[in-house]
């Protein structure tokens, strides 16, 4: 019971530490004179992916490697199949940004690197599936790539679009800074701390402790930013948010994250790696071969039902 509560004082003091600092430093930016788009593409990014980044670092740190790719590989099917479910059928989702265009095959890209790099044993002959340090520096390259290309596209479109960042005093703004580190800092090494005593406690694997409780945990500011822009009619931003936080996951998150401890990759774990595979190309088939370009209401109830399905397959392997 203890580390229960130990875990939702965690995610709740990651969420609140997540938010401050995203209000805080995109405050800060906007009194520098940094551009709209340059917060959002940044600041306003990196926010949302903050706590999958702290989780999986003291993850790291602990040699808990199961909970790290558990909570990428778990964060990223919950984006999809559960996030864009849930918002599909709130309201259908259209595709109309051309960023989301090269967006959503490069989450499926992404996805299928993390086989690629998995695969020591079928690829090189090798005892064991390691992503090694090479490999995560490997995927950072990728994220530059991906961070300079959305600046460029960003810099061709309307660099004056409306901007929600709060209006802080110098010191208010550094102060919510450091206070919004620590709520990461803390959350971050109770969320760990207390998932490995909670797998512990019911026998089950770590793996399974970062795909379910820790990776929905962490996905939370997504599921909130996209219901909120969807009951908004927004649809774009419940696309381009989940899409660019699969992205955000495994090129930047994976790549820290093995630069730290490099991964040793279990056989179970290729469950999980091959359902991100399926999902985002799920997500590809539906907005790209079916008519107007979005995903319908039944195509997020499959998501939904899939999502389930999924969850049941990991409670039978234990």
């Amino acid at each position: 019971m203890l580390n229960i509560f130990l875990l939702l004082v965690g995610f709740v003091a990651l969420i609140f530490g997540a938010d401050k600092l995203v209000d805080a430093a995109s405050s800060l930016a906007k009194k520098l004179g940094i551009p709209n788009i340059v917060i959002g593409l940044t600041i306003v990014a990196f926010g949302t992916s903050a706590p999958e980044l702290v989780v999986n670092v003291f993850a790291a740190i602990n040699n808990n490697t199961e909970i790290v790719l558990g909570n990428i590989m778990g964060s990223n099917i919950f984006n999809v199949l559960g996030i864009l479910g849930v918002c599909a059928v709130i309201y259908p989702l259209a595709v109309k940004s051309n960023t989301t265009w090269l967006e959503i095959p490069l989450s499926l890209l992404a996805a299928v690197a993390v086989f690629f790099v998995a695969s020591d044993v079928i690829l090189d002959g090798t005892g064991s599936n390691i992503i090694s340090r090479s490999d995560g520096l490997l995927l950072l390259l990728f994220f530059c790539i991906f961070l300079v290309y959305n600046l460029m596209i960003a810099k061709g479109g309307n660099d004056e679009e409306e901007s929600e960042a709060k209006d802080y005093t110098y010191l208010k703004s550094i102060l919510f800074i450091v206070l919004g580190l620590a709520g990461l800092v803390l959350g971050g090494k109770l969320i760990v701390d207390s998932a490995v005593g909670i797998a512990q406690a019911f026998g089950l694997s770590e793996r399974i402790i970062g795909l379910t409780i820790v990776s929905v945990g962490t996905s939370l500011p997504e599921l909130a930013t996209s219901v909120m822009a969807v009951r908004k009619r927004n649809v774009d931003i419940a696309i381009g948010n989940v899409v660019g936080s699969n992205i955000f996951n495994i090129f930047l998150i994976l790549g820290v994250s093995t630069i730290v401890t490099p991964l040793q990759v279990a056989p179970a774990a290729f469950t999980d790696i091959i359902m991100n595979i399926a999902a985002g190309l799920l997500l590809f088939i539906f907005i790209f071969t079916g008519r107007g370009r979005q995903l319908a209401r039944w195509e997020g109830m499959v998501f939904l039902l899939l999502y389930v399905g999924y969850l049941g397959l990991l409670i039978s392997q234990e």
